[in-house]
C-alpha cells in the first residue's frame, strides 16, 4: 500500500513545488463504495474552456492504492467542458485528490472522501 508521502510525492513529480490552491475543483464522490473495485467518481473544475484559460491536466491522487496516480488527463479548449466521469479502484477508504493545472501555470486542488466495504487493488 502507498503511504500519504507517496501521494505527495506523486503531486511533485508531476506538478513540481508550485504553489497548488484549494478551490475550482469539485471531485464527486459516493459516500460508501460496495466495492472498491469500481467506484463512481466525476471531477470538474471552474472554467471557461478558452483559448485564453482552460484547464490543460486533471490528476486524480490516491494515498492508499499501491500506485497512487490513479488518473491523468490532458484536456483543451477543444474538449469543451473542464469535466471528467469515469470509475476507479480503490485499495479501502480513502481521500481522494485532484489536482488541475490550468493554462497560466496555476494549480487548484480538490479532495472527497468515500467509505469503501470491499477494497480493490490487493497485490498478494
Amino acid at each position: 500500500m502507498a503511504e500519504p508521502e507517496d501521494a505527495e510525492d506523486a503531486v511533485r513529480k508531476l506538478f513540481g513545488n508550485r504553489p497548488i490552491r484549494e478551490g475550482k475543483v469539485t471531485l464527486k464522490l459516493p459516500p460508501i463504495a460496495e466495492n472498491g473495485n469500481s467506484v463512481q467518481l466525476t471531477v470538474s473544475i471552474e472554467s471557461p474552456m478558452t483559448e485564453k484559460d482552460h484547464v490543460r491536466r486533471i490528476a486524480i491522487i490516491s494515498p492508499r492504492n499501491p500506485i497512487p496516480e490513479i488518473a491523468i488527463f490532458s484536456l483543451s479548449p477543444a474538449s469543451g467542458r473542464a469535466e471528467i466521469s469515469t470509475r476507479v479502484r480503490l485499495a479501502g477508504t480513502q481521500s481522494l485528490r485532484v489536482v488541475a493545472e490550468m493554462s497560466d501555470g496555476s494549480l487548484w486542488s480538490g479532495k472527497a472522501s468515500t467509505y469503501v466495504t470491499l477494497a480493490a487493488c490487493i497485490i498478494g
